[in-house]
């Protein structure tokens, strides 16, 4: 059987084509899991103790619930 030039030269292109969208992918997947395991790893903010629901309580003004 004889070789076909053309397919030998599609199957060339198509396989450097995939290397690029598979490096491309890798990649992308590898700065998604990075910033994952960042996100994951920082410290939570801590939220302050004084939000607008105590400080209303704090100082005895509370809304009748029945309106």
């Amino acid at each position: 059987m004889a070789k076909n030039p053309w397919l030998s030269l599609w199957l060339s292109a198509t396989n450097t084509w995939a290397g690029a969208a598979r490096g491309f992918w890798t990649a992308e997947m590898h700065r998604q899991q990075k910033a994952m395991l960042n996100e994951m790893t920082q410290p939570k903010p801590r939220s302050s103790t004084k939000t607008r629901s105590s400080k209303k309580l704090a100082s005895g003004v509370r809304r009748n619930s029945r309106g």
